[in-house]
């Protein structure tokens, strides 16, 4: 099969940054899917592990990246019983496989839900890995419910991002949040605006910014972007007893002590956390796709694609990779085969 992947971490400015090789077509086994994909999106975690993975090292086969597709089930494992032959399907994957910068891809099917049915291919490949990360920050972590929440307040830190524009119409519209999200551009905010934000406030001078616009406490905040630029924000910004969730990684030790005071409860989130560790509960994810595919069926919530890439070669992931690593990209951009 065909693939496209890196052998050593280069500027993707560099004509090796990928390279298009012949890999062997892999098998299932136990619980396990073929998938011929059809399309992938691309995420910040790919062009970070393209930039980290492989430095000063030159690999003997191409590393394969990707945590996002939709494609076909050519095969299933003998011990699948969720899906068949000919199903459609969408997940994220998991970071211990291959991914899905090919032609076919291995995943296990308990982290596999139904392609929703009313998109397109590549509209449906844009949502599974942030649409896991928002639910599981909002719902697993933060442990939110529209019975006690609705009309509380949240700051979401990155709203035109693609985590960031599920967790908008998360929090507004299932939820029935306040929800202030932070973005800098005319071109952002309509779009926060468009997913439902109630305020849209610029990510610097964040405490003033919110307090402007008449909130001088939050009683949640999400952050993905990065949690020790706007750790003292949060801190300053949480209410008594408030709850802060964070998907980006720390450049430096964060200071807990910050919000002892105020009794604050502070979590991570990490998508890939259930299938690294194979957790009891990693069929989960097979579920929550399932819930969003049937609340994209139903318009509750909506696709964040705004971009789309034709043709599965080395220049589009390129042009993806140099768009994400930009850090103006709205919503989400997709490569389709």
């Amino acid at each position: 099969m065909k693939a496209i992947g890196f052998r050593t971490s280069l500027p993707i400015s560099e004509a090796d940054a990928f390279v298009e090789f012949e890999a062997a077509k892999p098998s299932p086994k136990d619980h396990e899917l073929l998938v011929k994909v059809k399309a992938v999106s691309v995420n910040p975690v790919d062009f970070k592990i393209r930039q980290n993975s492989a430095r000063n090292i030159v690999l003997d086969q191409p590393k394969v990246i990707g945590w996002d597709a939709v494609g076909v089930v050519e095969e299933a494992g003998s011990a699948s019983t969720l899906f068949k032959k000919g199903d459609e399907v969408y997940y994220a994957g998991d970071l211990g496989k291959p991914g899905s910068n090919a032609e076919y891809q291995i995943v296990d099917e308990r982290i596999v839900g139904k392609k929703p049915a009313r998109l397109s291919i590549e509209a449906a490949a844009a949502m599974p890995l942030t649409a896991l990360t928002a639910w599981e920050i909002l719902f697993d972590r933060l442990r939110l419910s529209k019975e006690r929440d609705q009309n509380k307040s949240m700051l979401i830190i990155g709203g035109a991002g693609g985590v960031g524009s599920v967790a908008v119409q998360i929090a507004k519209k299932m939820l029935g949040l306040k929800v202030i999200a932070t973005a800098s551009r005319k071109e952002s905010t309509e779009w926060v605006k468009k997913m439902g934000a109630d305020v849209v406030v610029n990510h610097k001078n964040l405490v003033e910014e919110v307090r402007s616009a008449g909130h001088q406490n939050v009683d949640y905040i999400v952050d993905f972007v990065d949690v020790t630029s706007y750790w003292d924000a949060m801190a300053e910004l949480i209410k008594p007893q408030g709850h802060i969730g964070s998907i980006s990684d720390n450049a430096t030790t964060i200071p807990l002590g910050k919000l002892k005071r105020k009794s604050v409860t502070f979590s991570w989130e990490l998508m890939f956390t259930r299938s690294i560790f194979q957790t009891e509960d990693m069929i989960e994810q097979h579920y929550l796709l399932n819930k969003v595919a049937d609340l994209l069926d139903q318009g509750v919530i909506e696709t964040t694609l705004t971009q789309t890439l034709h043709g599965f070669n080395v220049d589009n992931f390129k042009k993806a990779h140099q768009q994400l690593e930009s850090g103006s990209t709205i919503g989400k951009v997709v490569i389709k085969f």
